[in-house]
């Protein structure tokens, strides 16, 4: 049952004679994609490092849009959590 006349040539990957090695290797790949997509810390560390490197190509072109992207966000944020502490005291 191991030689490629008992199966179809499209059941198997190129290259893999063995139903049970193939069977494998489409598992291993199915669980690589699925650790992948769901390893959400590791997206979010892999995002978080592409946003601060283009920060920081930003802030060498533009140092003042970067001061001023700062203090933007710096009031956004300290308008919330004033916002937010308001409504909590309340």
């Amino acid at each position: 049952m191991t030689n490629s006349e008992s199966l179809p040539r499209t059941v198997v990957p190129a290259g893999i004679i063995d139903p049970v090695t193939s069977a494998r290797a489409e598992l291993k790949a199915a669980l690589a994609a699925i650790e992948v997509k769901g390893n959400i810390p590791r997206r979010v560390e892999k995002a978080s490092t592409r946003a601060a490197a283009k920060a920081r190509v930003f802030a060498d072109r533009n140092p003042l849009g970067a001061i001023a992207a700062t203090v933007g966000i710096a009031a956004g944020v300290g308008g919330a959590v004033w916002a937010i502490a308001r409504a909590i005291s309340r």
